[in-house]
Formats: C-alpha cells, structure tokens, sequence
C-alpha cells in the first residue's frame, strides 16, 4: 500500500530583515499566487492610529499585538484572511511569518498544508540592502539593532530554524527567484 501525501498548499516566507523574503512573494505574487504578508497586520494597525509608518512605529505595534494578544498574535489576526483564501485559491504565499508561536499556531491550524522556507543571507549582504532600499531604509546600526530586536522580542530564530527548506540570498535576485521556481515546482504549487 503506498500512502499518497497531498501537495503543500500554503508556502511562509521566514527570514531576516533584508533577506529577500519580499522579493520572493512579490515574484509569486507576480505568477499568480495570493500573497498575504503578515506585515500589512502591523501596518494597518498603524495607519488606524493615525501614525505615521516607520520602522520604529511598526515596531511599536509589533510589540504590543503580541504583548496584549499573545506571541500568535498576527497569526491568528492572519488565519480567516488565510483559510479564505484557501478556499478560493491552489495555493497562497505567506509572506514574513515572525515568531515561532506564530508558526506553531499555523502549523497546528493548517498542518502538512503548510511548508516554511528560510529565505537567508549574510548578515553584511543585508544590512547593504536594507540600507539600499528606497523604501524604510535602515543604516547598519539600525538594521542590527532590529535583528536583536526581533530575535529577542519576537521568537524571530525559530521558523527559521526550524524550515523545511533554506534558499541562500548571496548573489542576484535572479539567482534567488530561479531557486525559488525550482522550489515551487518541486512541490507542485499552482496559483
């Protein structure tokens, strides 16, 4: 008797800032894919308060969801907008997954449905890119300080340590999206 395993059908995006994890949903997005970026919680909230948004606001935000509602708090904001779209789509991208009570939450709500993939990068790589980008740009004392921030306060280390597969960001963004392709096809995902 051969046991048939259903294709994923929900791929998280974890990594650090600057890693590329937005490059990637912005490429899925592009073929087709619902991308839902756990971020646009935060940034929503913000923008209720009448903030402005920037890292440290975001920050703010970040923390006190997940000090009020507990350390799943995105995710379990995130899961109807998920499971929706799960009924409506193949399969959907979910993109910046922070902390491991976030996956834990996920995974026990969406199971072998879900497939994490670390996008990683060297540390220098990133803070050159996270300084680089027209949008929120972060000196590199800025960007490490969110590092330890978000490893500290946020669980950040466990989904990426705990992936179920890990595409390294060294080179171009080229390189990256054909190992991504590569990924998705291997899994069978469709849009």
């Amino acid at each position: 008797m051969t046991l048939e395993i259903a294709a994923p059908r929900a791929l998280a995006l974890v990594g650090m800032p600057g890693a590329g994890k937005t490059v990637c949903a912005h490429h899925l997005e592009a073929r087709g894919f619902f991308q839902f970026r756990f971020g646009g919680i935060v940034v929503d909230e913000v923008t209720r308060r009448g903030w402005a948004v920037t890292p440290e606001n975001e920050r703010i935000v970040r923390e006190e969801l997940r000090r009020r509602e507990g350390m799943d708090a995105i995710a379990r904001r995130a899961l109807p907008h998920l499971k929706s779209a799960l009924n409506a789509r193949p399969s959907i991208v979910i993109d910046g997954l922070y902390s491991f009570s976030e996956y834990k939450t996920l995974r026990h709500e969406l199971g072998a449905a879900m497939v994490v993939v670390a996008i990683a990068c060297p540390r220098a790589l990133r803070y050159q890119r996270l300084a680089a980008r027209p949008e929120r740009p972060l000196t590199a004392a800025e960007a490490e300080a969110r590092d330890y921030l978000e490893i500290e306060n946020l669980e950040k280390g466990g989904p990426i340590a705990i992936a179920d597969y890990t595409l390294v960001n060294d080179r171009d963004p080229q390189t990256l999206l054909d190992a991504l392709d590569a990924l998705v096809a291997s899994l069978g995902l469709q849009p």
